[in-house]
C-alpha cells in the first residue's frame, strides 16, 4: 500500500499467470483498484490480471496518467513481449483507457469500456454541481458520499458487505482529489477521428439503470464511431455494475466471443518457448 501512495502502480492478484493474456483494468474515480476483487476470480480463468492503483493525493493531468499507465504496461511486456493485452476501463478509467489506447493502439488486442465517464458532459447538472463541490465543508463530505451511493450503484443488486466496501472506498479519497478528477472529466476530450483510428475489437458495456451517467446513450454514440465495436446493454445494472452479484465480466466476454481461444494462447506459448530454445 505504501507504494500506491507514492506513484501509480499495478496491483496483481495472488495468482500471477504470465502464460495467459494480460488483462489491464483501469478503475473509476476512486482510483484504488480494490473494487475489482469481486471479478478477479472469474477473470483469472483466462487472464493474468493487473489493476491500476492511483495514489489518493495524485493530482496529475490526463497526459501524465496516460504515460504512467503505458510505462507500467511496457514493464509487464518486458517480462513477456509476445503477450496479448486486453485494456479495460470503467467510468473514469474508461476515459483513461481511451487516452491510453489512442496513444499506443498497437499494444492492445482488445478494448473494453464499461459505463465510460466520457458521458459526463452529457449531464449538464452534474457538470454544474461538480464545480461547486469545493464549497462543501469537509465535515459533510462523508454524508455526501452516502447520499451519492444510490446514484452510483444499483444497491439491491449488491451484497451488503460490498456496499460497505464501496462506501469505505469512496470516503477514502480526499475531497481535493475528487475535485481534481471531476475537473479532468469536465476537460476530457477525444476527437471522433482519434476514436475511428481504434481498429481493435472493442466491447462497450452500459448499465441501463445507470442513474449517474447516460451510459446507454454514450456507448451507443461510441459504437457508431469506433469501427470494430459492439455495444452491450445490461438491462438491470447501475453505474458500478461490476460490483453486482449477477454480473460476471468474464462470462460477458465469453458470451460475446471476446476471448482468445485456448488453441490461440497455446500456439503463442509454444512459439515463445521455441524462440527461447533456439536462442539457447
Amino acid at each position: 500500500m505504501a507504494e500506491v501512495e507514492l506513484k501509480p502502480c499495478f496491483l496483481a492478484p495472488r495468482r500471477v499467470q504470465p502464460e495467459y493474456p494480460l488483462f489491464v483494468y483501469l478503475p473509476g474515480m476512486d482510483g484504488t483498484g480494490q473494487l475489482l476483487r469481486s471479478q478477479t476470480a472469474g477473470l483469472e480463468t483466462g487472464f493474468d490480471v493487473r489493476c491500476l492503483a492511483i495514489p489518493r493525493q495524485d493530482l496529475t493531468s490526463w497526459e501524465v496518467l496516460t504515460s504512467n499507465v503505458l510505462d507500467l504496461i511496457h514493464a509487464e511486456l518486458e517480462k513477456s513481449s509476445q503477450r496479448i493485452v486486453y485494456l479495460c476501463g470503467e467510468s473514469f478509467g474508461g476515459c483513461l483507457a481511451m487516452k491510453v489506447a489512442i496513444q499506443a493502439p498497437h499494444l492492445f488486442k482488445r478494448l473494453i469500456l464499461i459505463n465510460p465517464a466520457s458521458a459526463f458532459q452529457l449531464r449538464p447538472w452534474l457538470d454544474w454541481m461538480s464545480q461547486l463541490i469545493y464549497l462543501v465543508p469537509e465535515c459533510l463530505y462523508d454524508v455526501g458520499a452516502l447520499g451519492l451511493l444510490p446514484f452510483l450503484a444499483s444497491l439491491p443488486r449488491i451484497s451488503p458487505n460490498i456496499r460497505q466496501e464501496l462506501l469505505k472506498t469512496m470516503r477514502s479519497v480526499p475531497p481535493e482529489t475528487v475535485i481534481w478528477r471531476l475537473s479532468l472529466l469536465r476537460k476530457f476530450d477525444v476527437s471522433d477521428e482519434q476514436l475511428r483510428a481504434l481498429t481493435q475489437a472493442t466491447l462497450l458495456i452500459a448499465g441501463a439503470s445507470d442513474r449517474l451517467l447516460p451510459s446507454v446513450s454514450e456507448v451507443t454514440r461510441l459504437s457508431d464511431i469506433i469501427p470494430n465495436s459492439k455495444a452491450i446493454i445490461l438491462p438491470q445494472s447501475g453505474h458500478a455494475c461490476l460490483l453486482e452479484e449477477d454480473v460476471n465480466l468474464y462470462n460477458i466476454l465469453q458470451a460475446n466471443s471476446f476471448l482468445e481461444s485456448p488453441a490461440q494462447v497455446m500456439t503463442k506459448m509454444t512459439f515463445r518457448d521455441k524462440v527461447k530454445s533456439d536462442r539457447l
